[in-house]
């Protein structure tokens, strides 16, 4: 069985790369919602969640074609008001997801014709919480707040047009040896610059 789904992905890889398009750029995001629970510590409540104010940037590269492509991504997000609303102990939290994608319609980033699409994906995410004005009681009790990394998986559906996306994201992650768990839910939005630049062709005008 493992034999067969690394050759189904081996032979996608090969189908997409030896056609493909690249694409180079960046992703903005911003979670309308996120919540990320520490790994226990016996010392405080260890949830931390954030509404609206969450904003991320990072860099990101495409490989494919007009209707599927793979990506990479790697961001650097921050909340600025996150906190625990049980127990409070400082503000702010900050997570860095880095991820890889199949995309698929509209989502590919590498066509020009507007349309919807999706996406799936996963990898890593680092995330820390109480981030400053942390309370003396919590200081008190030796508490202290490290990042600590959960593995992700995430979902997007979205619309995109010539190096354009922008989608609503799902991201849960999850450690089953901390019990670490995030959750991230927002808008994001994907710029393939060099698809952006053919906007301003004579060409790709008329």
């Amino acid at each position: 069985m493992k034999n067969t789904i690394l050759g189904a992905f081996f032979t996608l890889f090969i189908a997409t790369t030896s056609c493909a398009q690249f694409g180079i750029g960046f992703t903005v995001s911003n979670d309308l919602y996120n919540r990320y629970q520490n790994p226990e510590d016996d010392i405080a409540y260890t949830g931390s969640g954030s509404l609206l104010l969450n904003m991320g940037v990072g860099p990101k590269i495409w490989l494919g074609g007009e209707d599927f492509s793979i990506s990479a991504e790697a961001q650097a997000t921050i909340g600025l008001f996150g906190l625990a609303i049980k127990d409070y102990k400082g503000l702010g939290n900050a997570s860095f997801p880095l991820i890889g994608r199949l995309n698929f319609g509209g989502l590919s980033a590498l066509n020009r014709e507007g349309k919807f699409g999706w996406s799936i994906g996963g990898g890593l995410q680092f995330s820390r919480t109480e981030l400053y004005y942390i309370s003396g009681g919590f200081k008190e009790k030796g508490g202290t707040r490290d990042f600590f990394k959960t593995y992700i998986g995430e979902v997007a559906y979205g619309f995109g047009l010539s190096g354009f996306t922008a989608t609503g994201v799902l991201r849960i992650g999850y450690n089953n040896a901390t019990k670490a768990n995030t959750v991230n839910f927002g808008l994001q939005y994907d710029f393939n610059i060099p698809k952006l630049k053919e906007i301003a062709n004579p060409e790709s005008a008329l």
